[in-house]
């Protein structure tokens, strides 16, 4: 006869119970988490993964007596769990619940900005709100009130820009440009250009239109330069043809430095890239546009929105705005030889 340490995972294990309850009871011996099948005059008792937590064995136990007919003092018996703490109701449930205003506060941030996750929620109780709180606290609330955002997983890339990278090591150092598309209820396109300074996170452009051509792209970025103390050291982009336009190289002849990363290579324009990813999910994909004014207006507020009110773990949980206005980070050049 095999020990009980010789016995196969509790993964897969099927447990058939007849006409007694001594195979079920040896069954259940284990904590597990389980399904009943049932059929004709058999139950499948399928164990998933163990049952630690006194939530999940509350559910075994509601289970266990609404399939199965069982008693609660057998249910609880075989589960592992007492007849009191069964019946006592968890703390979140109680109008005693010590965290319920926190917890209304989290619902309520969370059906304002249905896309951000818990960090964000905190940064905004802890510098917004001036609600001084653990963040794993608030993770903890998080889940249990089952706020997680679920994002399709990424697929990696391997090996490293074949180009040398620039350090943004101060503001107006690197500035990142890029388009992404859109497009209205009638189906015609709708073409969006933003720009980032790499080091701040601040968006420094917003151009919407139906086209953008590179002569358009220059009056929108002699404005940029003017409002935001410009031209940086060096733009980088890719290589659509707005880019790579004789116009816009000789615009830039002279007075910043254009870095192309290599073809089919996004992620070595990486703080555009997130930040196009960001106003694809929080903002596009959550609005239709009836007409292009109605799309000019709310990504401007978007963009807004970013510089002044999205808070960075990256520049210690202040907005770019602020992160901006206290910087006194200085550009140190690198020099590099060739042989």
């Amino acid at each position: 006869m095999r020990s009980r340490t010789s016995r196969a995972p509790l993964s897969g294990v099927v447990a058939r119970w007849r006409s007694g309850r001594r195979v079920l009871r040896k069954a259940l011996r284990w904590p597990g988490k389980f399904r009943v099948r049932p059929s004709h005059q058999r139950v499948v008792l399928i164990i998933h993964w163990k049952i630690l937590s006194p939530t999940a064995k509350r559910a075994a136990i509601t289970m266990l007596t609404d399939t199965l007919q069982m008693s609660e003092r057998f249910a609880c018996k075989v589960v592992g769990l007492s007849r009191s703490v069964y019946r006592r109701l968890p703390l979140a449930q109680t109008p005693g619940d010590p965290d319920a205003d926190l917890r209304a506060e989290l619902r309520r941030y969370s059906r304002k900005h249905p896309r951000h996750g818990f960090r964000r929620a905190w940064a905004w109780l802890r510098y917004d709100q001036g609600i001084e709180v653990n963040k794993k606290k608030v993770h903890r609330l998080w889940k249990e009130e089952r706020l997680q955002v679920r994002r399709a997983p990424r697929r990696k890339r391997a090996g490293l820009s074949s180009v040398p990278v620039v350090d943004a090591d101060a503001p107006n150092v690197v500035w990142a440009l890029d388009f992404q598309f859109d497009s209205t209820v009638d189906g015609k396109t709708v073409k969006i250009a933003s720009m980032v300074d790499e080091h701040t996170r601040m968006s420094l452009l917003n151009i919407v239109d139906r086209s953008i051509t590179a002569g358009r792209l220059i009056e929108g970025l002699e404005k940029a330069f003017a409002m935001w103390g410009g031209p940086p050291l060096v733009l980088r982009m890719d290589n659509g043809p707005e880019f790579i336009s004789e116009a816009l190289r000789d615009f830039c002849a002279g007075s910043v430095g254009v870095s192309y990363i290599p073809p089919g290579t996004p992620w070595n324009n990486g703080f555009i890239e997130s930040f196009n990813n960001r106003l694809r999910d929080e903002c596009l994909n959550r609005n239709y546009w009836p007409t292009l004014l109605e799309a000019r207006v709310v990504i401007e507020d978007f963009k807004d929105d970013h510089n002044h009110r999205h808070r960075h773990s990256a520049l210690g949980y202040k907005t770019p705005a602020e992160y901006a206005a206290g910087c006194t980070h200085r550009h140190q050049p690198v020099a590099c030889e060739i042989d």
